[in-house]
């Protein structure tokens, strides 16, 4: 994978080998894990953060690191499936969270490569242009920063035609993995506490009213804490099928050498299309291009070669298609498991049946924002805190109304 190469340093933690009591455990140590962390453990919570493998280890680095507020479900089609009122808060939680990540990387030391970009979402087919036209009215009449560009328009700016495209502006682009190790340093100066290499096996409630709550670890040893946050990436085995059932999905990856020509690339935009599956571009600040998607109905990743090698030569043939001055040599090429849930909404908040139980499991497309903005929403719930600086409706809010949500989950 093509992040791990552009780390600057690696930081080792600890196994948990004695018990331990603390206000709040997070359990992970990925990005939905290390931003919950920080913001309690910078709030001035008694924070634990436990992984049972290493920090940044696992999905951060096939994470693409495109910070998009627009969801892999377009506005219009949200509004139809939720209601205006949550559709709308939604997509302008993702940018505000884009905005707070943007904070966050200016206070990490390191580059994080943090770089604001606007995004290209183009049609696939004329059949889709209709659609395009819709959603960008739903963009437009919520007061967000969009274009509609033409076949022509988009000519002018880029090397290829596209029957018609939607520019949206708030967009990032970001280098997760520094992100993420950078933030874990960060949260350890405001007093968290990680352990890694430490592994859950057990959960029970404790105290009169069972308010508390004890984790058991393989190797043996306790952590008590009155609030739990399962920051996991997908749903904790725990619950698991009691909450949602997620889509498991293969994405496939590869990222080119350093190009050294200009290859008409209009102000590097992040790039994706209406067709499901989709193409997604971007470029990255040592000059490659990653290319992604051609997803496949897998849950686990690919390790056949033959195949892994056609899913490569049909992304850098849509490269090249698109960008021919490009160069299409590859440096770096992975593919990875990731979930989705019915309706392209993260699950985020307070368990309805377990009070001090906190999920914030960043699915679909845009996960990194989801994260972020899940970060933000549970610390506010466990300050108690009567509003979330983002405008986003809850776990709790949709509690009562399950029929807004067709899969029958809350989200």
């Amino acid at each position: 994978m093509y992040w791990p190469s552009t780390a600057l340093h690696t930081r080792t933690y600890p196994t948990l080998t004695k018990s331990v009591a603390a206000k709040a455990v997070v359990v992970g140590g990925g990005m939905s894990g290390i931003a919950s962390a920080y913001k309690l453990a910078s709030a001035g919570l008694e924070t634990v953060l436990i992984e049972r493998g290493t920090i940044a280890g696992g999905s951060t680095s096939a994470n693409t690191g495109m910070l998009q507020y627009c969801s892999d479900m377009m506005l219009s089609e949200l509004k139809e499936r939720i209601g205006s009122g949550p559709a709308e808060r939604y997509y302008k939680s993702c940018l505000a969270a884009i905005r707070h990540i943007e904070e966050l990387a200016e206070l990490i030391p390191r580059d994080v490569q943090f770089r604001r970009r606007s995004s290209l979402y183009y049609a696939s087919t004329e059949q889709h242009v209709p659609k395009l036209k819709k959603e960008y009215e739903a963009l437009r009449e919520c007061g967000f920063d969009v274009e509609y560009w033409t076949a022509d328009d988009i000519a002018l700016h880029f090397p290829f035609r596209k029957p018609a495209a939607l520019v949206t502006h708030g967009d990032a682009e970001l280098n997760p993995l520094r992100f993420v190790l950078g933030l874990a340093d960060e949260a350890v100066k405001a007093g968290l506490r990680i352990y890694e290499g430490t592994d859950l096996a057990g959960y029970e409630r404790l105290g009169v009213g069972k308010r508390r709550h004890r984790l058991f670890t393989k190797n043996g040893v306790t952590l008590d804490a009155d609030y739990v946050v399962y920051a996991v990436g997908y749903e904790p085995k725990e619950v698991k099928g009691r909450l949602m059932k997620a889509n498991l999905n293969r994405s496939y990856v590869m990222v080119t050498k350093q190009q050294t020509k200009p290859f008409g690339w209009h102000e590097r935009f992040l790039v994706w299309e209406t067709a499901r599956p989709y193409l997604y571009m971007r470029t990255t600040v040592d000059g490659r291009i990653i290319a992604g998607g051609l997803d496949e109905e897998k849950d686990e990743p690919d390790h056949n070669k033959a195949r892994r090698e056609r899913k490569r030569r049909e992304l850098t043939d849509r490269l090249s298609a698109m960008f021919p001055d490009a160069s299409t040599a590859v440096d770096f090429e992975w593919n990875a498991t990731f979930g989705e849930s019915a309706d392209s909404l993260p699950l985020i908040g307070e368990d309805p049946e377990t009070p001090g139980i906190y999920y914030n499991l960043g699915y679909g497309g845009n996960g990194t924002v989801c994260c972020m903005m899940g970060a933000q929403i549970i610390s506010d719930m466990i300050q108690g805190h009567a509003e979330h600086p983002l405008p986003f409706i809850g776990i709790r809010d949709l509690v009562a109304k399950p029929a807004h949500s067709p899969s029958g989950v809350l989200h």
